[in-house]
């Protein structure tokens, strides 16, 4: 019988070396005449120890990392495939203190399986919540979600059971399910980890869906910069109907749900739901004007669901199991899991997936450990490049919407980037306004004029030019840019800005702490 070895197709593990790796695994061991099974999985998310090996044994699945080249003759030499010791020897898996502390629902799967597998994913618990979904009223389905409390993940936090209830109320001849995969924030990966490790959790949460408002046709719009995610969720769509899961008839039940991918062209903007539709028509990335909402009038003008990526993976635990077990995870009206995502200066960079709850300076130092250069953190930007930096003085502020905006702050898609006390926030606050001005669609002045005058008097201020007067300039303009822009992309380019010049004022040039907004 051969043994099984799982080495990850994750693109991040993939950049750290894991094709090469796998490829001198399949080597040494036709060299030793062994018989092994190499199964490319997706990342279990503990970065730092990528390329992540596991090797199946009686006791469960054992983990060696990270794991290189070089390694490989030192691993057969110590019996890995037996799971005796080496110096990358981590234990099981399972029971690392990075994993086995999270509460992982959306991303159950990841990491275990091959993720183009269709018989993996349904040994897994997979397609359960369609199953059920199919035996259900629409209005069943919507409840469901809407007693779930399952809010949208892509960073507006809006109910997600009254967007589709929205839609399932709006008469139609045709509706759509758009889920919005053009992720784009700095520090985010979720997202792409769900589409590289666990496909068809995203298609079955679509169907679902599609089903619960009487949608039957579906667009992922996927950020072109995925290449690895474009070839699993085309591979997935694929064999979902082949299997009779999608198409004009799922799993003989009558009903039909269509499925394609469309790529975006790499603008930010782009991930605005209004301007993701205009894209999907053919046209230019321009933010529309709301009313009308999309879930009334959307892509082609019909009724439409745009929900991000972890969103509706979320859909068939909660389908699965039902909308109370999703609930009883989280506080106050943040209810489930989210997905946490390290980056920038930490010494565990990683996915963690957690109720919400728990505290910022718990999430930075019991799973993160810390900067990675050993300094003290100095700074966090939760929430993507729109998002404000905290200070010190709010890493004890519970993982929570609600709490996050009590501080004028956003939790967003759970992207989390750290600075140590190296970092310059002038330079951080500059970079902000400088990427609005790139990224802007042009349609509204606040944004594409604000934003440009915006990194302007930050190079004033930095120069150490008539500060009093350009900073008062420079808090005008992100008084404009708030309230007078179209779209969230200039009305959130204030919150860091203004977060980097109220809570780090020395950094500006200024002696006293500048007044909260």
């Amino acid at each position: 019988m051969s043994i099984k070895i799982y080495v990850p197709c994750d693109s991040s593990a993939i950049s750290l070396g894991a094709d090469r790796v796998a490829a001198s695994i399949a080597k040494e061991a036709e060299k030793r005449s062994i018989d092994i099974q190499l199964i490319r999985n997706g990342s279990r998310g503990l970065f730092w120890l990528e390329p992540l090996v596991e090797v199946a044994t009686e006791q469960g699945r054992l983990a060696y990392g990270p794991v290189q080249v070089t390694d490989i003759p030192s691993l057969f030499d110590a019996g890995f495939l037996q799971g005796l010791a080496h110096p990358l020897f981590l234990g099981l898996t399972e029971e690392l203190d990075y994993l086995k502390n999270q509460q992982r629902l959306t991303f159950a799967r990841i990491g275990k399986t091959d993720p183009v597998s269709l018989d993996d994913y349904i040994a897994n618990d997979g397609y359960r919540g369609l199953s059920n979904a199919l035996n259900q009223s629409q209005e069943d389905i919507v409840k469901a979600v809407t007693d779930s409390g399952l809010r949208g993940r892509g960073g507006a936090a809006f109910p997600t059971g009254i967007k589709w209830n929205t839609v399932l109320n709006t008469p139609s001849e045709q509706k759509y399910i758009i889920c919005n995969a053009d992720e784009g924030d700095s520090g985010t990966f979720s997202d792409r980890m769900v589409m590289e490790g666990d496909p068809f959790v995203l298609i079955e949460g679509m169907t679902i869906a599609g089903l619960a408002v009487g949608a039957t046709q579906g667009y992922i719009y996927l950020r072109v910069e995925y290449p690895h995610a474009h070839k699993a969720l085309n591979t997935a769509i694929e064999k979902a109907y082949k299997a009779g899961y999608l198409g004009d008839d799922i799993i003989g039940s009558g009903k039909a749900f269509h499925l394609e991918v469309r790529l975006g062209a790499g603008a930010y903007i782009c991930g605005e739901e209004t301007s993701l539709m205009e894209s999907l028509e053919g046209k230019r990335g321009l933010v529309r004007f709301k009313p009308p909402l999309p879930a009334i009038s959307g892509l082609f003008g019909k009724p439409t669901v745009v929900n991000n990526v972890i969103s509706l993976a979320s859909v068939p635990i909660i389908l699965d199991k039902g909308g109370d077990y999703y609930r009883d995870f989280g506080m106050g009206r943040s209810r489930g899991t989210l997905p946490l995502q390290l980056a920038g200066n930490i010494k565990h960079a990683g996915l963690i997936e957690l109720a919400f709850g728990m505290t910022l300076r718990e999430l930075l130092y019991d799973f993160g450990g810390g900067s990675a250069s050993g300094r003290p953190i100095k700074a966090v930007q939760v929430g993507g490049p729109l998002g404000a930096y905290l200070p010190e003085s709010q890493f004890d502020t519970p993982l929570d919407y609600e709490a996050f905006a009590a501080n004028w702050t956003v939790l967003g898609h759970g992207g989390i980037v750290v600075f140590d006390d190296t970092v310059n926030m002038a330079e951080m606050a500059r970079y902000s306004m400088e990427f609005c001005a790139i990224e802007s669609c042009g349609k509204c002045t606040p944004c594409r004029i604000g934003s440009t005058r915006g990194f302007e008097v930050i190079d004033e201020i930095i120069a150490g030019r008539e500060l009093g007067k350009n900073i008062s300039l420079l808090r005008d303009l992100c008084n404009t840019l708030l309230n007078g822009s179209l779209c969230a992309l200039g009305g959130m380019t204030p919150y860091p800005v203004l977060s980097a010049l109220n809570h780090f004022p020395e950094d500006f040039g200024i002696d006293e702490k500048a007044n909260a907004v």
